[in-house]
Order: structure tokens, then sequence, then C-alpha cells
């Protein structure tokens, strides 16, 4: 099979030459039947793993019952859906669409509601460099990369950047503007590579006090963090604070296209009828999905997140510890940190049967099934050790030769 994108598709993605057919927990396996140790769960989507048994008995029952009416009318499963994400989260209301860009979208409007009741005519969002919250008008702005911004200009206006894990920096946007409304920000950066704030949860608690003071929403997006991929339901109980916004989506369906915009506090009464909207957003089929997707997280895999994601933060240290790697993240999204660019591993595991994202060129991006086991963890720390063990010998033996 070749990497060349069918003429009939957008050529938006450099396909990997691996088409796979079937999926069974944190395994996928190709059209020739060949097995892979899947460390991506499709990028923090399926915690549950493939071919989740609950979640597959779920929207089969649903579809063959009611796919989709409208929002114009009750949604029962949709009540009962932001009923158990408010009862988990602590937050007081949800509002449903189809992906995380859709539910960062309306957290982005929240905000300037928020600024247009206080009087403010231009509402500006405080986000972070090396951020990504989607690839719609408004959310590829708030993201900080210019190379996926490139082409797109003009950009939306209301934003102000600022280095991640810096309140310095934001408190220096706050003297100077007063139009700012919101903070944005991811709880653990994802796509560059798995970063936390070096005072780790606690940055949280740092923007929390910073929002308060100045009468800003602290708005998270936690499309990656959430749904147990930290080891709490949500990134933010680690810090033991209430963001205003949330935007969550990734690993609520296990699979099945969902997003939630959930709000607190001064938030909770922003929208109003006509103010927002969606037609697929909070449909039967999904809210089923979702439903069944959290009752497996809920029954044990966020625990077992926590216990997996740190067996397997102290095995590569273990492993690679003296070749100068480093492991950020928490739960089971973890950034395996190397000495130097390693975008070549991607093709070297997928060869060896294990699927790998490398980001910001150096980091192994790890966002493996939540329900993975003792035994399987123990084998992707061997096989993934192995394999940059190999691939950082030569620096390894010159740094011995010069020492």
């Amino acid at each position: 099979m070749t990497a060349l994108t069918p003429p009939t598709l957008m050529p938006t993605y450099a396909r990997q030459p691996v088409a796979f057919v079937r999926g069974e927990g944190v395994w996928l396996y190709d059209i020739d039947g060949k097995r892979y140790l899947d460390t991506t769960a499709g990028i923090a989507v399926c915690g549950l793993g493939h071919a989740h048994a609950g979640v597959a008995k779920a929207i089969a029952e649903q579809a063959s019952t009611l796919v989709h009416t409208s929002n114009l009318f009750q949604v029962p499963l949709q009540q009962q859906l932001a009923d158990k994400l408010c009862a988990v989260s602590g937050m007081n209301s949800a509002f449903f669409g189809n992906s995380g860009a859709e539910a960062n979208e309306a957290a982005i409007k929240l905000a300037r509601l928020y600024g247009h009741k206080k009087g403010i005519a231009l509402p500006t969002i405080i986000v972070m460099e090396n951020s990504f919250h989607g690839r719609t008008m408004a959310t590829l702005t708030a993201t900080g990369n210019p190379k996926v911004q490139e082409g797109f200009g003009p950009l939306v206006q209301g934003f102000e950047r600022v280095p991640f894990d810096d309140t310095a920096a934001i408190e220096a946007v706050a003297a100077r503007n007063p139009n700012i409304v919101a903070i944005l920000v991811e709880p653990i950066q994802g796509e560059s590579g798995v970063r936390m704030a070096k005072n780790g949860f606690g940055y949280l608690k740092a923007l929390r006090e910073i929002c308060d003071q100045h009468d800003w929403l602290l708005m998270l997006d936690e499309i990656q963090t959430g749904n147990g991929r930290t080891g709490r339901y949500f990134a933010y109980q680690h810090a033991g604070i209430l963001p205003d916004v949330l935007s969550t989506a990734k690993g609520l369906g296990n699979g099945f296209p969902i997003g939630a915009t959930l709000a607190a506090g001064k938030a909770t009464e922003l929208f109003g009828p006509g103010k927002h909207g969606t037609t697929y957003g909070g449909t039967p089929l999904g809210c089923a999905a979702a439903l069944a997707t959290m009752d497996g997280l809920l029954a044990g895999a966020v625990d077992n997140a926590a216990i997996m994601g740190q067996r397997i933060r102290d095995g590569f240290i273990r492993e690679l510890g003296d070749l100068g790697v480093t492991v950020e993240g928490a739960g089971l999204m973890l950034g395996v940190v190397l000495p130097k660019p390693c975008t070549e591993l991607v093709a070297i595991a997928r060869d060896a049967g294990v699927l790998l994202i490398v980001s910001a060129e150096n980091r192994i991006r790890l966002l493996p099934p939540l329900v993975i086991t003792a035994a399987e963890a123990d084998e992707l720390v061997t096989r993934i050790s192995a394999m940059v063990r190999e691939f950082l010998a030569p620096a390894a033996a010159t740094n011995e030769a010069s020492a």
C-alpha cells in the first residue's frame, strides 16, 4: 500500500502506508492481518479501547430505535448526558456539538457575550503560545502555531497571546489591555508534545486566582486532557478548582463524534434561545454513545489511567533515563522527551508493529487507551525503549568517546 492520498480525497493529511480494518482493546489489525500496539488511541479518542462491547451495543441499539430528531424538541438522552457530565465535573450546564473545535467555538462565543454584557466593544481572550484549539477560523486564531495558520489570514480579532506557564506575561497584558474578558488554556498542552507547567496543575490555581481578581472567565480546553486521560475525569480536578467554561470532546464518545461545552457560575446564563445552535449536536445516537463511554470510564478506566500512567513513566525513566530521556504529563497523557529529533521513529515503530506519534520533533506523545493492562503497559515500555535506545545509540557512543 502506498502513502499517497486517493485523488478523490483532498490531500490534507500525509497518510501513512497502512490501513486498519479491525481493533480490539489496545490493538489494531491492518488489511493484511498484522497486529499493532496502539499508543495513540485515535489521538486520545478511544479511551475504552477499540471495539468496546458496551459502546458498540449502545450505538447499535440506539441506531435501531432513533438516530436523530432535532434540538427543536426535547432529547431525553441529551438531558441524561448533561446531568452525568455536570455531576462528574461540578459544572452547571452543557451545550453539545460534534467536535472539539465546535466546543471551543462555543466557549469563545460565551466569552464574547460575557464581554459585551460588561460593555466591552472588543472582548479579548488571552491564549497561549504552542497551544492548539482547532481549525475553524476562530479556534485557528486561538491556536499558537503559525504553521497551521499560514495561508488563512486575515485571522479573527479578539485574542492576545502569551507564553504558556507565564503568569507575569498575563498580568502585563491585563495592565495594558482593558478589553480582556477570559483566559483560554489547555491544562496540559497536547499537540506541541505534552507540555506541563513547571508547577504542574498549580498553574491552573494561579490562573483561577488571576481570573477572579480581574473578573475574567477561566476557560479550560480539556478536549485532550478530559474524560479520564490524566487520571482524573477532568484535569482541573487535580488542582481543586472549578473553571467557568470547559470544552471537551475526543474521548467523550470513544470514537463517535461528540463534543460538549460546559458552563458554571457567571457563564451559566450567557446563552439564551437563538444565541447558539447546531443541527447534529446532542443527537440520541451521539448521546447514547457518550453515556455508555462515561459508564465505562467511571467503572475503573479513569483510575487505571493514573496507575498505568505512573507505571509507564517509571518504566521509561528506568530504561532510558541514562540517555537523557525525560517524561512529562499526567496519567496516560505522556510526552517522552528525547535529546534529539526523532520523527524517524514513527516509521521504525510502525514497521515493528507499534503506532507512535512524534510531536515537536523530539517528543513521543503517548496516548494509549485507558484500559491498557499492566502486561500491555510493560510491553509498550519494553518495545519503545528498545527502539529509542537503538535510535540514540550513535549519539550515545559519540558522547562516550568524547568523554
